[in-house]
């Protein structure tokens, strides 16, 4: 149940994390761990937008993602939470590269 928990925080703090960016001023780099330098975006308020949706979707499929971890300790459905995280936060980046980037650089 702990886990579940811990899960379900980090997936609320990518969900408020996208609603800040979605409603910030300036451009929000999806890569935060990224020291790159931002690239130019024409549209900044529809850019943040969509950055913002895609944080909020990842922390939503994140807490969808926990729900194995209601199994108990040594529950063997862990394991989906562990691939499914793998798999989601790939999809986001290439979400992030293929549609988003593609659509909102100068």
């Amino acid at each position: 149940m702990f886990a579940f928990i811990v899960w379900t925080a980090l997936g609320a703090a990518f969900v408020l994390f996208g609603i800040f960016a979605a409603h910030s001023k300036k451009e929000k780099a999806f890569g935060f761990w990224a020291n790159a330098k931002m690239f130019p975006v024409k549209d900044v308020r529809a850019y943040n937008r969509s950055v913002g949706k895609l944080w909020i979707v990842f922390g939503a499929g994140l807490i969808l993602l926990g729900i194995p971890l209601l199994g108990g300790k040594n529950s063997p459905y862990a394991v989906l939470s562990v691939l499914g995280i793998m798999i989601e936060a790939i999809a986001a980046m290439a979400v992030y590269v293929m549609v988003i980037e593609k659509k909102y650089r100068k």
